[in-house]
């Protein structure tokens, strides 16, 4: 299932949505299902997807707040065993929903600072926790360089120790609950040379165990509302390769 329909003025989920879609059915692996949720501002009482009916759940949504019994529902999915994939500005929604923060492990916006939790950073060869004060940033959209820091987990096996990702935005000090958190790999905001970097490695891909259930969240891949295809940051080889294979882990656990 891809679940979209809102977003900030800042992103494109019309054309994000569309965009992952084509990728993940493309190579054969996934039969992918569009949820649509009403417009932003309208009655979301009728929203009740079947969540069920899939074994992965891949969100493009920026969004206002789901019915209560459909955030049970969905977390009851995930907390189970279900899969959750969660893209770029997905992170910066529902910042008060306390079981999505624990899904997602770190976000940003939404009011999101100290009082969240820990921003998470990687230092000396290891996750590290860090709990000064400070609400998330990104530099402009820049090339840079990701960084592999658990080259044996399945979504990362083989693949080579950096590349360069193309265009984007580096999300920056996320912050949240951070509990059964692996990062996979981070890229380095260097505030030396950009406005808004925190001048520390940050976490690009991660993966989040939420009860028996596995989220695999991506901070990359912005697409902007003046965006028009190719976008640069959602065709690079190393932002498909990822997103197909988190997907698949999400979805099996392979």
């Amino acid at each position: 299932m891809l679940l979209t329909g809102q977003c900030s003025r800042y992103h494109n989920w019309a054309l994000s949505s569309v965009i992952l879609k084509r990728m993940l059915e493309e190579p054969g692996r996934f039969t992918v299902e569009t949820v649509t949720t009403p417009p932003t501002g309208a009655d979301m009482s009728g929203f009740r997807p079947n969540f069920k009916s899939c074994d992965v759940v891949v969100m493009d949504y920026e969004g206002d707040e789901w019915p209560e019994a459909t955030k049970r529902a969905f977390a009851e999915l995930i907390s189970g065993g279900g899969g959750l994939v969660t893209f770029h500005d997905t992170d910066n929604t529902f910042p008060k929903w306390s079981e999505w923060n624990e899904m997602i492990g770190v976000g940003g916006w939404g009011g999101r600072d100290e009082t969240w939790g820990p921003k998470v950073r990687w230092r000396d060869g290891k996750m590290v926790l860090d709990n000064s004060p400070g609400k998330a940033s990104h530099p402009p959209k820049h090339d840079f360089l990701i960084e592999v820091r658990t080259p044996d987990h399945p979504v990362m096996q083989g693949l080579p120790a950096k590349w360069m990702h193309a265009n984007d935005e580096l999300y920056s000090q996320l912050r949240g609950p951070a509990r059964n958190l692996t990062v996979l790999a981070t890229a380095y905001a260097d505030k030396a040379r950009y406005a808004n970097a925190s001048g520390e490695h940050e976490p690009m891909l991660m993966a989040i165990a939420y009860g028996k259930g596995r989220i695999f969240h991506t901070t990359l891949g912005h697409v902007g509302p003046k965006d028009t295809e190719p976008v640069q940051s959602v065709n690079c080889v190393g932002f498909i390769t990822t997103l197909l294979r988190g997907t698949e882990w999400a979805a099996s656990g392979k």
